[in-house]
């Protein structure tokens, strides 16, 4: 087990900092302030790989599952080189607010490993893929706490997990991940599910600020799962998709970019950079692109008290999680900003998560067309209540989500007491 710093990193220190917020503007004590603030429990794990040259190498890993008063926990497992235990800390508490603000039945978890896939072969991965799966099972479970794929990590990480935790237990437990291979009982749906809750969002969006979608420019940084499914979504629905980029660079075009031209050329180089009928850009400059639609879709801390005044979209839809700082958040707002915060927009991966290991449970599988009906309601429904409950209260859309989620996870730890 590990104990908390005293010194947390940027982005954990973001994430107190709208906690305390929100216990401001509900009142709570500072007992309850503690409760909400502090994961529930950590592991930290060596991860031994014998790599295919033979040699030894050691990695690390983390697993935080911040609050489960709610239901148990739920939260990706991200192979990134960023990793550290800060990062899943408050990954995991974003992760249960997004659950209760969704009023899905789960608390917050996290858990990743300190490692590049990209410098690792396939066998590799499973290899630490399999040896973290097993170090972190004691507190793992389909009624515990069920991982998912995140940044780094896809469906084929999924099936070694799950395979390795139902070989330890003697039977299959398709339930005990989400974001499978359809095959292994996986949700039809769920690998497009964030980008398509973005978009969903975005969408909304676009219709509560009386703008024609049509009529609509965007950009989006990143390339990942997320944001080239938004991409996709956003040009489909006829929004000008005038910027898109990813760790390598950033590239665009004043007619709007080709999806399929670009998902061609990111499969033979792994990057869009250099893209054809596209111009080089700036990667900062992304950023501030003179559009109506900012879609961040990479990774944490991207708009700071550096950029965030130079944005000229009027519109952000957070798809990553945690793009923006606390100063950021402030500027923008000031600046009269949209800013849909991370908890809601990018909630369409929990949900059909959440779908997927009900069908698990069950063993009874919904359509494609199923699933993205109930997904669609889920996003709306949540849009609709937050831009009330922001409009009432006079608050920032972030405000209103932190407010109601911190609300619903307290009543919840309120009813069921405190033990012993």
């Amino acid at each position: 087990m590990s104990t908390a710093s005293s010194e947390p990193s940027p982005v954990l220190a973001n994430a107190h900092a709208q906690l305390a917020k929100a216990i401001e503007t509900l009142g709570y004590d500072e007992g309850m302030h503690e409760t909400l603030k502090s994961p529930r429990r950590e592991m930290s794990v060596s991860i031994p790989l014998r790599r295919d040259s033979g040699e030894i190498e050691v990695l690390h890993g983390h697993r935080v599952q911040h609050n489960f008063s709610r239901g148990p926990a739920k939260g990706g497992t991200r192979f990134a080189p960023t990793v550290d235990l800060d990062e899943v800390r408050a990954l995991a508490m974003w992760m249960t607010w997004k659950c209760a603000l969704l009023d899905v039945p789960y608390g917050g978890a996290k858990g990743g490993v300190a490692i590049d896939p990209r410098d690792y072969s396939q066998a590799e991965l499973e290899r630490v893929t399999r040896r973290y799966t097993s170090e972190i099972m004691p507190i793992i479970g389909p009624d515990k706490d069920i991982p998912a794929p995140d940044v780094g990590t896809d469906e084929n990480t999924m099936a070694w997990m799950m395979d390795t935790y139902s070989v330890s237990v003697g039977h299959t437990v398709p339930e005990v991940v989400t974001g499978k291979p359809v095959a292994l009982g996986g949700s039809q749906g769920r690998a497009a599910a964030t980008s398509l809750g973005v978009t969903q969002i975005a969408l909304a969006v676009l219709e509560h600020k009386g703008i024609d979608p049509t009529q609509a420019t965007a950009a989006v940084q990143g390339f990942g799962k997320v944001g080239a499914g938004t991409v996709e979504f956003l040009a489909n629905a006829g929004v000008k998709v005038l910027g898109v980029g990813d760790q390598y660079g950033a590239v665009q075009n004043e007619d709007g970019l080709d999806f399929s031209a670009l998902q061609k050329h990111v499969a033979e180089t792994g990057s869009v950079v250099d893209c054809p009928g596209t111009e080089k850009l700036e990667a900062a400059d992304l950023l501030t692109m003179d559009v109506d639609l900012l879609v961040p879709a990479a990774v944490e801390g991207v708009l700071t008290e550096d950029n965030a005044a130079d944005v000229k979209a009027r519109i952000i839809v957070e798809g990553a999680n945690g793009p923006t700082t606390g100063e950021a958040d402030r500027i923008l707002n000031e600046a009269g900003v949209m800013v849909v915060p991370d908890i809601l927009a990018n909630a369409g991966g929990v949900i059909v998560s959440y779908f997927e290991w009900v069908q698990g449970g069950q063993a009874y599988w919904w359509t494609l067309d199923e699933v993205n009906e109930k997904l669609e309601k889920r996003m709306t429904g949540a849009w609709n209540r937050l831009i009330a409950t922001a409009q009432k209260h006079g608050t920032s859309l972030r405000e209103a989500a932190m407010v109601t989620a911190v609300e619903r996870v307290a009543e919840a730890h309120v009813l069921r007491g405190l033990y012993p």
